[in-house]
């Protein structure tokens, strides 16, 4: 099982949705960096599930504890190794259906691939799995802040086709969390926390579309063949559960627009090479270019839906099923530390590719 990502800033990750503890290993990091553990809690509390009536009610702290690779404070160069241990476990409604195949979840392919699932809410299939991205995306997000002036900011920015209007240059951390939904616009955000509850009521799930921007990422960053930067963006965004696309700058509203509308001219400010418009969302040639680098993520609905559904099971039965358990009517408010976490550790590792290389 592929558990690990990166070339140079590598993770793995490790645990289950209802083990008793799940967890990452960050192999790479320079030794030296300042680590602010309370920073990295910060980023851990943006997604533990429970911190609003708009996602699941499963009650976690979400506590993360370093074993390794830190010493006085500081990063030392050795694998780092976190831990976040499981406390609201409850297998108990995923029991009954342990033999049967819920509707555009896992169980059935993992099944088929490994002659045996974990079927306590998934495995390692859980969302639950991205609580050690995250505690992982800390690391990296305070490297390249330290190292470089990086910063990294996400926001939800569409939910079933309500779409929000966001200044990708001006948006701020403040903006994205001044609300439950994490929507910087405020009236599309009261908008959007409506058709979430009313989901929520109906039994029902929505998707939508997390945008998201790094700032201050210098140019030279990324190869020109097969580890384009947007490529391996989107390995990380799609690696996410339930992200279903990926688009880099003007993605697919790109192809509605001319070559010369398109193009994003070079001109000098301050003796510095800009562009005028950024088309391109700052990667030309799969090279980052300076400007700042632009994404959105698309996340399709909730799979686990507590009406009647029908499926089948492993021993050939054809059922009726509703899903009793903690989930997420849609999960992009909780989806944004994620795209953050991924867009910080790939960051992290192509500025580690360009400095083996310089």
């Amino acid at each position: 099982m592929f558990s690990t990502f990166g070339h140079l800033f590598r993770v793995t990750t490790w645990g289950e949705s209802h083990g008793p503890a799940l967890g990452c290993t960050v192999d790479g990091c320079p030794a030296g960096l300042p680590l602010d553990l309370d920073a990295v809690g910060v980023e851990m509390a943006r997604r533990r599930p429970g911190q609003s009536k708009l996602v699941t009610p499963r009650k976690e702290r979400d506590e993360v504890q370093v074993l390794s690779g830190l010493f006085e404070g500081r990063t030392t160069g050795t694998p780092i190794s976190m831990v976040v241990w499981n406390g609201d476990v409850d297998s108990s409604k995923y029991e009954k259906w342990k033999q049967t195949y819920r509707p555009s979840h896992g169980d059935y392919t993992y099944e088929k691939k490994y002659g045996f699932r974990d079927w306590r809410g998934g495995g390692r299939a859980s969302a639950r799995e991205t609580a050690a991205r995250v505690a992982a995306g800390a690391v990296a997000r305070q490297w390249l802040a330290h190292e470089f002036g990086v910063d990294v900011i996400a926001w939800v920015d569409a939910v079933a086709g309500m779409q929000a209007a966001v200044d990708s240059d001006a948006v701020s951390r403040q903006d994205v969390e001044a609300h439950p939904t994490r929507c910087p616009d405020p009236a599309v955000a009261e908008t959007m926390a409506a058709a979430i509850q009313a989901a929520r009521v109906d039994r029902d799930s929505l998707g939508g579309v997390v945008g998201c921007v790094a700032r201050h990422v210098p140019a030279g960053w990324g190869e020109p063949v097969f580890a384009k930067a947007e490529a391996l963006l989107a390995l990380g965004m799609l690696s996410l559960p339930a992200a279903k696309g990926f688009e880099s700058g003007s993605g697919f509203a790109g192809t509605l627009m001319r070559g010369s509308e398109h193009n994003d001219p070079f001109v000098l400010v301050d003796g510095e090479v800009q562009t005028t418009s950024n088309h391109s969302g700052g990667i030309q040639a799969g090279i980052s270019n300076g400007m700042p680098i632009t994404m959105r993520v698309a996340f399709k609905p909730v799979a686990t839906l507590a009406r009647p559904q029908r499926t089948v099971t492993s021993d050939g039965r054809e059922v009726e099923m509703v899903m009793k358990g903690r989930h997420d009517p849609c999960v992009l408010p909780r989806a944004v530390p994620l795209v953050e976490a991924m867009t910080a550790l790939v960051l992290a590792d192509l500025a580690l590719m360009q400095r083996r290389q310089g």
